[in-house]
């Protein structure tokens, strides 16, 4: 029994979602970086799938941290913006960054699916 105002431990599934979720914004971050350098449009489409991956990601992990009750509802919202951002850089098959970053967004969109239907 836990005293009222303690937290219980996260479970392996939770740690590995927070995990994911923040290598998930990290690897948003650094494609937004190199989408910048490559100049011109950087098409507005994947720049803005990066933005809100990246800041759907950071949220999901830190309610999960905190062990918010609103969290499986998170980890719902943030596996649907890692998998368009996933097929937004899929747009762009020869760039390896854009590659490296689809797959970690799907990664971390498995891994929120999986927290979004469990009981936090």
């Amino acid at each position: 029994m836990t005293q009222p105002g303690t937290m219980t431990a996260m479970t392996k599934e939770m740690q590995d979602c927070v995990e994911a979720c923040m290598s998930c914004h990290s690897m948003c971050e650094e494609t937004m970086s190199s989408c910048m350098q490559m100049g011109g449009q950087a098409q507005m489409q994947i720049m803005r799938a990066l933005m809100d991956c990246s800041e759907m990601t950071r949220m999901c992990a830190d309610m999960m941290m905190r062990r918010s009750p609103m969290s499986p509802e998170m980890c719902a919202l943030c596996a649907k913006a890692c998998e368009m951002c996933a097929e937004a850089c899929m747009s762009m098959p020869d760039d390896p960054q854009m590659m490296r970053c689809a797959e970690a967004c799907r990664r971390c969109a498995e891994t929120c699916r999986t927290m979004a239907g469990a009981r936090m």
